[in-house]
């Protein structure tokens, strides 16, 4: 498999070098070269594969021949072992939860794939890599949890100033060793940017090398895939599942739409929103126009500029249409998310996090008008993770599970930087 740029400018390049680089040369995407088709018989013989059996057959085609089968198989192994259940939460919503891994949300499978990745890809090299990654909030968690301790590995996160909650900051500034948290004056899209300047930085990329652990890097992206056919090896209904994602930079709804390309049934998605409205507004009027981030209740999803939409286009060859038949997308405000919150906890004793509740809200109004579907929302974070803003919702503590009980009680260590190119820069190179 070789994969190419979204900006036609760079030559074509394999995973190791995709995973490597981060971003093309262009400022592109990478995106592999033609969608792989399942095998014969994958799709009906799913439910008696082993969860390893099925990740390796959907990833081994993206990564070809750039890491040995077997230490793949050790790859995949360690990168999904924790539990990723479908719960009923009513007779027609099911909930994939997403949180049972090492940082309690959906990242930790991209993160603990591409930190097992990279490491095999620059165990020879004499040089230092540093991954440098922007957050919106869980992101940072489970790369810094992923990346933590690798040797010949350091990590520089950088995040938007009160626009994480109380517990993911913890999780990226408390690790220290290898981890770096600068906190960014400005927003997710600020961070973003200054991350991909960084990349395409001549000077900076001659002193050091660089990579990215975003869902940009195709190593994060592509084994999001997995869950979405573990979803659908869980599923007992004749129908395909409804299948609502909470979309913010838009690289996990990408990663179910490539899995729908690749054969897995699906009967439709949607890109479940907060007030930050872009791709909804794309879907309805056709018009693509990035706004300045709208802070809510959902604040991983503060995106005004989606970085992997772009992708989404690229697998529906930027036919507009054609991608409707498939995917809407709908914009839910904080008065909603609160109010499911509550319906959900009182009506069926099921607690969604702020970014569930996005998603239960979307799809509870699409099944309203498809009455004979069914749907699965993705649960891509535990509540915990937000308690400052769950618990005043449901007028009740929330178990603190302990490994969130132990970084309570830690330092947060971090730079503070103003949304200023230069000064990351400068940062990184002393």
């Amino acid at each position: 498999m070789h994969y190419y740029s979204t900006s036609q400018q760079s030559p074509f390049v394999d995973f190791k070098e995709a995973t490597i680089k981060g971003q093309a040369p262009d400022k592109g995407l990478f995106f592999p070269e033609h969608i792989p088709t399942l095998p014969p018989g994958f799709i009906n013989n799913i439910k008696k594969l082993s969860k390893e059996e099925i990740a390796l057959t959907v990833i081994q085609p993206y990564v070809g021949d750039t890491i040995p089968k077997e230490k793949l198989e050790a790859i995949v192994a360690e990168t999904i072992n924790f539990n990723i259940p479908v719960v009923p939460v009513t007779d027609n919503i099911y909930s994939l939860e997403l949180y049972h891994g090492p940082t309690f949300a959906f990242k930790d499978v991209g993160g603990r794939f591409m930190s097992r990745c990279l490491g095999h890809f620059v165990k020879d090299h004499d040089k230092e890599v540093t991954v440098l990654v922007a957050t919106s909030g869980d992101t940072g968690g489970a790369v810094a949890s992923g990346f933590y301790n690798v040797e010949g590995v350091n990590v520089v996160i950088l995040y938007p100033s009160g626009k994480v909650s109380s517990v993911q900051e913890l999780q990226l500034t408390t690790l220290g060793k290898n981890i770096t948290a600068i906190e960014v004056d400005g927003t997710f899209d600020d961070c973003q940017q200054m991350v991909k300047q960084a990349f395409t930085d001549a000077e900076l990329n001659k002193k050091l090398f660089l990579t990215s652990a975003n869902s940009i890097n195709v190593a994060r992206w592509l084994p999001q895939q997995f869950y979405y056919f573990f979803s659908y090896q869980q599923w007992h209904q004749e129908q395909p599942p409804v299948i609502s994602v909470p979309s913010g930079n838009f690289g996990n709804i990408c990663a179910g739409l490539l899995a729908y390309r690749s054969g897995l049934p699906v009967k439709h998605f949607i890109a479940a929103c907060n007030a930050n409205d872009v791709v909804p507004q794309f879907l309805q009027n056709g018009k693509y126009t990035p706004q300045p981030a709208v802070p809510t209740l959902s604040n991983a999803m503060d995106v005004g500029s989606p970085s992997n939409f772009i992708r989404i286009m690229e697998l529906f060859q930027h036919d507009l249409q054609q991608l409707q038949q498939i995917l809407s997308s709908v914009s839910i405000s904080d008065a909603e998310t609160t109010a499911t919150v509550k319906q959900i906890f009182t009506d069926h004793n099921y607690l969604l996090d702020p970014h569930g509740a996005v998603a239960y809200a979307a799809l509870e109004k699409y099944l309203q008008k498809h009455q004979d579907e069914k749907g699965i929302l993705l649960e891509t974070a535990h509540p915990i993770k937000f308690y400052d803003v769950v618990e005043p919702m449901i007028d009740q503590k929330i178990a603190v599970p302990a490994s969130i009980e132990a970084i309570l009680q830690k330092e947060k260590q971090r730079v503070k930087m103003e949304a200023d190119y230069t000064f990351l820069k400068d940062f990184l190179l002393q």
